[in-house]
């Protein structure tokens, strides 16, 4: 099963998608809908395939839900690899990397639709796409253990997280992690695939074996395998769920695949620079076998808003009372 949010005729839903036509839900939004019981979910869904469908050609399709939260992980090796020389200049992965995923949190409000231009970030002039596939959470939950892990995760959807290189460069600098580098867009789309559509493509290992293609003004970039990532997607449910609750609704990355899932890897392997920065004009069409393709193409963004330096000052010691 297929669920997106849409728009038509000015008006914002929710569906189902059988076949080429969207089945609208009567329910304000995924993200509501999936805090229902499974019971109400099914009963939504059969209201909806009885009564008639409007053709996918005719609707505008945004991210597919406004997640609570939305974190993303760094799960593939050979990623880490690259980028780490690209951005910091050193080789190899750190082998902290290899004890637990570690994950950041991004901007849920900045989400864009899977086929809607992205614009550049305020003083950047490096923008970058990064090929992910991210679960979404069905079920709230705690403290999970891998198998419980897995009946808490309702579907998965492709997410683009788009990244400003200079800007992120040297943000990270200073020790927190990227800032304006990464909040400004996120692509999530076309649509959530429920888990149980891409269950045949479960290697023995009990990785999801799906093929992963990136693509920049039609010419193929990068190609990989979701099974590539270190940790399965119910192993990295189970870590954020480690003293934390998940909600429905909630987004969780496998950060970016390897093998040229972003530009920036590819910097970091060669030291050539090639292929060029993104800019207004590029497109960029991320394809994820058994979910879909999203497809974005960049435009000017804002400039910045002026700020000063921060002051240096004297340290005054503050009388003690």
């Amino acid at each position: 099963m297929r669920y997106v949010s849409f728009a038509r005729d000015g008006r914002a839903r929710c569906g189902v998608v059988a076949g080429e036509l969207v089945h609208p839900l009567e329910v304000g939004s995924l993200t509501g809908f999936l805090g229902r019981t499974p019971v109400e979910r099914d009963a939504a869904v059969a209201r909806a395939l009885a009564a008639p469908g409007v053709p996918l050609a005719e609707v505008r399709l945004g991210p597919p839900l406004e997640p609570p939260t939305l974190r993303d992980f760094v799960a593939f090796e050979e990623h880490v690899e690259g980028i780490r020389k690209s951005i910091d200049g050193v080789a190899g992965v750190p082998d902290r990397w290899y004890e637990a995923p570690t994950f950041y949190f991004t901007n849920p409000h900045s989400l864009i639709g899977p086929y809607d231009d992205v614009p550049m970030a305020p003083g950047s002039a490096v923008l970058d796409f990064e090929l992910e596939v991210a679960v979404v959470i069905g079920k709230a939950g705690r403290d999970l253990t891998p198998a419980q892990a897995k009946e808490h995760i309702f579907g998965y959807t492709i997410f683009n997280d788009w990244s400003a290189r200079d800007l992120q460069a040297l943000e990270m600098k200073v020790g927190l992690g990227p800032c304006k580098g990464k909040d400004f867009a996120g692509t999530l789309g076309p649509w959530i695939v429920t888990a149980d559509e891409l269950e045949p493509y479960r290697d023995d290992e009990g990785f999801l074996g799906l093929g992963l293609t990136a693509e920049v003004n039609g010419a193929v970039i990068g190609r990989d395998l979701l099974s590539n990532m270190g940790w399965q997607f119910e192993e990295l449910v189970a870590y954020a769920s480690r003293g934390a609750e998940l909600r429905p609704g909630d987004v969780l990355g496998s950060g970016t695949c390897g093998n040229g899932g972003c530009l920036a890897e590819l910097w970091g392997r060669d030291g050539t620079g090639q292929p060029p920065p993104l800019g207004p004009g590029d497109t960029v069409t991320l394809t994820v076998e058994g979910i879909g393709s999203v497809v974005n193409r960049v435009v000017p963004g804002a400039e910045p808003v002026p700020l000063p330096r921060a002051r240096r000052r004297e340290r005054r010691i503050r009388p003690r009372f």
